[in-house]
């Protein structure tokens, strides 16, 4: 037997399982609850921020935002006035709904909706932010709200 190479080995097999230690440990602290908590929170607060911009008191939409989807956006298919209106209610729905964990994937779905229609006819170029609302929505839809939401109370999967 060589004991030169039995002696390289030992460290990097005590820094192996110093690794795989630390990593079981960090899954048993950040399990699925506390990451489906905070993508619903996240990804919430993104698209009701944006939500915000377009209406003004509670659910009036503002001339700007009948501007915007005229001029800017352009959304193929649905008149102008009619994407505002679908837009904003959206942005302030479906965030409520995953704060709230409730239907939270078909929640997170109508948001991946509304980002793929963002990326393909708004902002192309906006991938990168795109593809990071992606991850966090994909990752609901797959695993759901988590032990923290109504879902979890109701029994919805």
């Amino acid at each position: 037997m060589d004991t030169t190479r039995i002696a390289a080995a030992s460290p990097l097999s005590h820094l192996r399982a110093g690794w795989n230690a630390a990593a079981d440990l960090a899954s048993r602290i950040i399990g699925h609850s506390l990451l489906a908590l905070i993508c619903r929170f996240s990804i919430a607060a993104i698209f009701f921020m944006s939500g915000r911009t377009k209406v003004s008191g509670l659910l009036t939409i503002t001339q700007g935002t009948y501007e915007l989807f005229r001029n800017e956006y352009r959304i193929p298919l649905i008149a102008p006035e009619l994407a505002a209106h679908i837009a904003a209610y959206s942005e302030h729905f479906f965030p409520l709904l995953l704060v709230l964990g409730l239907f939270t994937r078909g929640a997170a779905l109508a948001l991946l909706g509304m980002t793929t229609v963002i990326e393909v006819f708004v902002y192309p170029d906006a991938w990168p932010t795109h593809l990071s609302w992606a991850g966090l929505l994909l990752y609901m839809i797959a695993r759901g709200g988590g032990r923290l939401s109504l879902d979890r109370l109701l029994g919805i999967k």
